[in-house]
């Protein structure tokens, strides 16, 4: 006999959403859980008209209720053959979700709450609403757990009128007894009128983010176009100090070519004439062994005889005269490789100074390799036409620009110069130790401007007052009147320093074109310095003195962002506190610089 498949939805209580307990059939027709159905109605009692839960349908009086015998023979069944959990399980409400109010047991999760009705209802319950004429006046808005919050706890009336005076909704016996007077407004004309300002609100809003959508646009472009310059800049660049390196390779190579073809020259010169020199001795060793023979001897007849061919000395008269050479063949050699080397580094110091941080360029350009390149070339050609013999020592015939394996490419079209759109970001100022140490940097001090009467220790990171100036040779960067230093290194980005001093000492930042000597050359006498006078508790720049509210520790830091033309000195101790500030523009890379008139000054090694 064939088995049917009973449908599980319809031995399911409406109310509870679970199979039918006791199932008991109403007058209408419809079936619910004996325990459901008079709980329902209990709520219904001081109205004396009992409804059925689905069809609305009413009766009067309460009708008597009997167990469905084979509804629940039937629901047994079900049970035996295993029917599954019962519908709607994955919509029970959950933690944070509105609950039906017409649920009993098992609460579903709410849908719709009624603002008539002030309930809330599941899917189920709801059906009513959309059904029946007698709901179609009811107002549905989403489901929310304060829907009791629409009545007036007072009147126990539905709040409908919002007063404007007191901001807050109020119900229309409200506004006679305790708003007479005030600004009131229907709820809905309200709410109406502040979403119509929400609405502008967010259009406003929509539009100032399709402005910054756009801004983001172009300044991803920007970024793009920046680190596409970047790289190009840093390939053209490396590609430039590869061809220098090996224009410098191959000038050493001719210079220790045109050593060597001299040492072979000379060195052949003098053994020629070494050995001409001992040949002579053999013969003249041999006219003296044949003189004292003749000197022994009385035979007359020999002596007559062989006199006149021994009396007669045959020496060389082109013999070089070896006392007037000099004792040493490549001075000049030397002196002349020294000035070149001497000359390129002045070369690149004084073009390292131009490269702005906007002003990113390849360093060598074809003007200062082609100058380079003569330079060497002339000397060397120079030296071996006055020192060399030789075939292999003379200069190449080849042009100096013949003689590098590659060509330095100028800038390609369609690439974007570092400097044609800058982006100039207002970055914050650091605060915290972590953020100064992110823009620590290395600086030494530079030997060549020390002066005479300074000494420079711990890897030349320290400068110490001496009593006596030390025997220096006199350099074009040296400072001559002021006992100051300036740092090797150019800065040029966010750098930050700190300065352990003791004695007479001032810390200051200049521009590497400061007088050396004379009247202003002081770091904070003109206006190429800016200068933090630790022992006197004041900051100088152009000769304008500024007194510091509070003094120095015996530890200083210093702050630079060139960029945004901001520098800072702070008394660093257990925590930072700022001593003097300084806005401005930089006009050219600056160099750190101490002065030290008694005591010792350190830049400190912080990472």
């Amino acid at each position: 006999m064939a088995q049917f498949q009973l449908d599980e939805s319809k031995f399911t209580c409406s109310i509870c959403l679970d199979l039918l307990k006791e199932p008991v059939t109403i007058p209408c027709g419809h079936s619910y859980c004996m325990s459901c159905i008079e709980s329902h109605w209990n709520v219904e009692d001081f109205k004396t008209i009992y409804s059925c839960p689905e069809c609305r349908h009413t009766f009067q009086p309460r009708p008597a209720l009997r167990k469905n015998t084979v509804l629940a023979g039937l629901v047994e069944d079900l049970k035996r053959t295993g029917g599954q959990e019962a519908p709607h399980s994955d919509r029970s409400a959950g933690p944070g979700d509105v609950a039906c109010d017409f649920c009993t047991g098992r609460k579903l999760k709410a849908i719709k709450s009624c603002l008539q009705c002030l309930v809330s209802y599941c899917e189920l319950h709801l059906q009513p609403h959309y059904e029946s004429l007698t709901f179609q006046k009811h107002k549905l808005v989403e489901a929310s757990p304060n829907i009791q919050e629409n009545i007036c706890s007072l009147h126990n009336s539905t709040k409908e009128i919002f007063c404007r005076s007191d901001q807050e909704l109020i119900c229309y016996h409200s506004s006679v007894e305790n708003h007479q007077g005030h600004n009131t407004i229907s709820a809905v004309m309200e709410r109406t009128s502040k979403q119509e300002e929400l609405r502008l609100n967010r259009k406003l809003i929509q539009e100032s983010i399709q402005n910054r959508e756009a801004e983001i646009k172009l300044l991803k472009i920007e970024v793009e176009a920046i680190n596409t310059s970047a790289d190009g800049a840093d390939r053209d660049s490396q590609k430039a100090f590869n061809h220098f390196l090996q224009l410098l390779k191959i000038r050493i190579s001719e210079v220790q070519q045109t050593i060597r073809s001299s040492q072979q020259t000379e060195v052949s010169r003098a053994e020629k004439v070494q050995k001409k020199l001992q040949q002579e001795i053999t013969d003249l060793r041999k006219k003296d062994l044949e003189m004292e023979k003749l000197l022994n001897t009385e035979d007359n007849n020999q002596i007559l005889l062989n006199f006149p061919l021994l009396s007669s000395i045959n020496t060389s008269t082109d013999l070089p005269n070896i006392k007037s050479r000099p004792l040493t063949y490549f001075e000049k050699l030397t002196a002349a490789v020294f000035e070149v080397t001497q000359k390129l580094h002045d070369v690149l110091k004084q073009e390292w100074t131009k490269i702005s941080q906007s002003e990113v360029d390849v360093l060598l350009t074809h003007e200062n390799e082609d100058a380079l390149n003569s330079m060497i070339c002339s000397t060397v050609s120079s030296y071996s036409k006055k020192h060399s013999t030789s075939p292999s020592a003379q200069p190449s015939s080849k042009s100096p620009d013949d003689r590098l394996p590659f060509a330095i490419n100028p800038p390609r079209k369609g690439t974007l110069p570092l400097h044609a759109t800058p982006v100039y970001l207002s970055p914050h100022e650091p605060k915290t130790t972590t953020d100064f140490l992110q823009y620590s940097c290395q600086i030494t001090l530079d030997p060549n401007t020390m002066n005479k009467s300074l000494t420079l220790s711990g890897e030349n990171r320290r400068v110490t007052r001496e009593k006596k100036k030390q025997r220096l040779f006199n350099h074009a960067e040296r400072f001559a009147d002021q006992f100051q230093v300036l740092s090797r290194e150019s800065l040029t980005g966010r750098c930050y320093w700190e300065v352990e001093w003791n004695g007479m000492v001032s810390v200051a930042v200049s521009y590497n074109n400061i007088n050396r000597k004379g009247q202003g050359s002081g770091f904070g006498e003109n206006d190429k310095s800016w200068a933090l006078y630790c022992h006197n508790n004041k900051f100088i720049h152009n000769s304008m003195y500024t007194v510091l509210t509070s003094s120095p520790s015996s530890r200083v830091g210093v702050y630079l962002d060139y960029k945004a033309g901001i520098l800072c000195f702070y008394s660093v101790a257990e925590t930072r506190t700022l001593l003097h500030r300084v806005e401005t523009k930089f006009a050219h890379p600056l160099h750190a610089g101490l002065c030290v008139s008694s005591g010792a000054a350190e830049i400190l090694h912080l990472l």
